[in-house]
């Protein structure tokens, strides 16, 4: 196996010195920044909301929603504790005064949270979970009535292409509809070399 494809391969779970690698990637790559930060402003955060990031990675999106979020609480997990030992250095601040949580696990984690969140996003971790049907409805339970879901996809298989983005954001959509959510929109980010798609849903409210 390359040095490439092994650093590739970390993407899905960093660990080790090629973990922290992969994570100095997605930390400096400029079409990750620039993906993490229109799926934040998607969300159009509030001082007093409580978000939550599935698969944080080295913290980029957390360390933006804590500039906005000063009265709420803001959590993230992420199934890498390499990742999580880089967001907690990027976000050192709002963890030591309380403002932060980051836990270690994945999709089992959100039964801990039932009707917690207003905002919940993930940027690049959705084309990793088994059952993305289930997913959206373990994430429809973390959330209050009128809470607001993005999630973003951006394309880095080898071979990918726009057709890719698109066929996810079908995916995404149709899984969210199941598990609850309306007003669901597809928005488009022009990247190079490949443009991002992010997904947004509102979780119903019970009438």
């Amino acid at each position: 196996m390359s040095i490439a494809a092994a650093v590739y391969g970390q993407f899905r779970r960093p660990h080790g010195y090629l973990g922290r690698l992969a994570g100095w990637i997605m930390a400096h790559r400029e079409s990750n920044r620039q993906r993490n930060a229109w799926t934040v402003g998607l969300l159009d955060l509030q001082p007093d909301d409580r978000f939550l990031e599935i698969g944080f990675g080295p913290g980029l999106s957390l360390e933006l929603t804590a500039r906005t979020i000063t009265a709420g609480r803001i959590v993230g997990i992420d199934h890498s504790d390499t990742m999580r030992h880089a967001a907690l250095r990027r976000n050192a601040d709002a963890v030591r005064i309380g403002r932060m949580d980051l836990l270690t696990g994945g999709l089992e984690r959100l039964t801990a949270f039932d009707g917690a969140f207003t905002k919940v996003m993930s940027a690049n971790v959705v084309q990793f979970w088994e059952d993305g049907a289930a997913a959206f409805r373990g994430i429809a339970a973390t959330m209050a009535p009128g809470g607001t879901c993005a999630t973003t996809y951006m394309p880095r298989h080898r071979g990918a292409t726009a057709q890719d983005a698109e066929a996810m954001a079908e995916r995404v959509s149709a899984w969210m509809a199941g598990a609850g959510f309306g007003e669901i929109v597809v928005h488009r980010l022009p990247l190079v070399p490949m443009p991002a798609i992010c997904v947004t849903g509102t979780k119903r409210r019970v009438p």
